[in-house]
């Protein structure tokens, strides 16, 4: 599947070509937006180069964007606390590349972390790309592949020049990678590189093709569908099933685009304008998931019945504007230290049961 990748230096979004800091070629300034319209495909690659190149730190604006997005978190992270912290805070995983060391790998949960293999033709580089090692990718991936779950493999030398990906170079990756999991990043530039790429069961991790937009985001998250008609369910931000239809792969490409349902003809046709928060792929590439904001309490098309979080929500909204001022129930919803502090002795006395 597609990653497309934040890469951060003094709180702004950029891109350098051949990871060199000198060479600046996009500047996206602050990150939400792009977070915002990224989460659209799933997980994002956020990589904190001021922390991997030790000239300071976007960690405040990392742990932030953790809580809000799917996020894998890489660049500096150096040692056990600091890679416990992010996945804490909601990282899906964490990369790291300098600390990428079996005594280190170890004291973390094996599927959360990627070990960063960048290199320079096949020369593992450390230190934001500074040092080289000696080590080839391969001579690493077989030292690592017990410890880690992941692999991201970085080609520095097409880092931010859309020269295109070697994709039978990715295949042997792949093949060396065992039972861990591959993202491939550096050069990708078309959405048939992507396809190709995911076809091998492979992450395509993109950052320039995207920010210049020489591909455009639908175009590259919908590219990995097997075919033009996608049956598709659509559901709200509580993971309820709102319809199902079924879209054709422009239909798909236009929702993650521009974030918005879109007409076209009769698909979806009663949930045109809702926002689109999320598309997802299933396993086989052959059938489409689209999150969408629904605001109020009821728009299933199979039920109206509100279950579940959304329930909680509507019933919690009531008591709020039922607690008379002053009242300990109108305490938890204004303070939320007291909430919390309630909320955790409920659950140590569920604990104690």
């Amino acid at each position: 599947m597609l990653i497309p990748s934040i890469d951060l230096i003094g709180g702004h979004a950029v891109q350098l070509e051949g990871g060199d800091p000198e060479k600046l070629r996009v500047d996206g300034g602050v990150p939400w937006a792009i977070a915002e319209r990224f989460g659209r495909v799933g997980e994002i690659a956020v990589i904190d180069l001021d922390a991997a190149m030790k000239k300071g730190s976007n960690r405040a604006l990392i742990l932030e964007l953790a809580k809000k997005y799917a996020c894998r978190v890489g660049g500096g992270i150096r040692d056990v606390d600091s890679a416990l912290e992010l996945l804490d805070a909601g990282a899906e995983q964490v990369i790291l590349g300098t600390a990428a060391r079996p005594e280190i790998l170890g004291e973390l949960p094996r599927e959360s972390v990627s070990a960063a293999l960048d290199a320079v033709n096949d020369d593992v580089v450390v230190e934001g790309w500074t040092e080289k090692t000696g080590r080839t990718v391969i001579e690493r991936m077989r030292e690592l592949r017990e410890y880690a779950g992941h692999f991201l493999v970085t080609f520095v030398e097409r880092e931010g020049q859309l020269k295109g990906v070697d994709l039978d170079r990715v295949a042997q990756l792949k093949e060396e990678a065992g039972d861990c999991a591959l993202t491939v990043a550096g050069g990708v530039a078309t959405a048939d590189e992507i396809a190709a790429i995911d076809a091998m069961s492979v992450d395509a991790q993109v950052g320039m093709a995207l920010y210049t937009g020489k591909i455009g985001l639908g175009d590259a998250g919908a590219c990995v569908f097997a075919d033009d008609e996608v049956p598709t369910v659509l559901v709200d931000q509580h993971q309820r099933v709102v319809a199902c239809d079924v879209a054709t792969r422009e239909y798909v490409s236009r929702a993650i685009e521009s974030g918005t349902l879109k007409e076209d003809g009769d698909v979806f046709e009663a949930w045109n304008g809702l926002a689109v928060e999320s598309v997802t792929a299933d396993a086989a590439r052959r059938s489409a998931m689209i999150r969408v904001r629904v605001e109020g309490d009821g728009m299933s098309g199979f039920t109206n019945r509100v279950k579940g979080v959304a329930e909680l929500a509507r019933m919690l909204g009531g008591r709020y504007v039922e607690a008379p001022a002053g009242s300990y129930t109108r305490r938890l919803f204004d303070d939320p230290e007291l909430l919390r502090s309630k909320l955790a002795e409920e659950a140590n006395e569920l604990m104690d049961a």
